[in-house]
């Protein structure tokens, strides 16, 4: 007979807090050694074709202060809109790189080539991006949004073209500051609050 458990009540959640570092990417936590490396080093090898960019931003409350503590992962196509697996990808670009803000300053820092427009099933093509998770004090879930290029032509990208509210769509946005870099500032509520997407 199997014992009924609906008197049990559900536990608090709890925010990622120091334990996302240690789990994650542990050498930055100062753990050296459990790992040969730490996963996700690199978003790119030696090599990988196409334009390589630094893309910097830092991740920011609501009452406008940088995280310190915020930790992210990347997921992307190489310059040809491939993905790891798939026929004629690029060995040298990884797809996924995990990285955290620095401590003292809140800033974080990706290095990678520019992704290219990847094709969709039924014809077309999405927007060159970057899909992005972050985690930190104060999320309880880890938050998903994109990174897309100014530079780029994003005016037919079926994500960009769902957004309803309009000025939004520019907190998706990562704007060039020079060749081969980008800013891209997240914020997670308040004014100029970053679109998240529910997946």
């Amino acid at each position: 007979m199997v014992q009924k458990l609906d008197w049990l009540a559900e536990t608090p959640s709890q925010t990622g807090g120091p334990y996302v570092h240690i789990g994650l990417i542990p050498s930055f936590a100062g753990l050296e050694g459990i790992y040969p490396e730490d996963l996700g080093k690199r978003a790119i090898e030696d090599g990988a074709a196409g334009e390589v960019i630094t893309i910097t931003g830092s991740v920011y409350d609501g009452t406008g202060w940088a995280l310190r503590d915020a930790l992210m992962e990347s997921w992307q196509a190489d310059a040809q809109g491939r993905f790891p697996g798939q026929f004629g990808a690029d060995e040298k670009v990884n797809g996924f790189c995990r990285f955290a803000a620095d401590g003292q300053s809140g800033e974080y820092t990706l290095s990678t080539v520019k992704p290219g427009r990847v094709p969709m099933r039924g014809g077309g093509f999405q927007a060159p991006h970057i899909a992005l998770w972050i985690a930190s004090r104060g999320i309880n879930t880890g938050l998903h949004t994109r990174l897309y290029f100014e530079d780029e032509d994003n005016s037919n990208d079926p994500l960009l073209g769902r957004i309803e509210q309009r000025q939004r769509v520019q907190t998706l946005i990562a704007i060039k500051t020079g060749p081969g870099q980008y800013r891209f500032d997240i914020r997670l509520q308040g004014e100029g609050e970053t679109v998240f997407l529910d997946i």
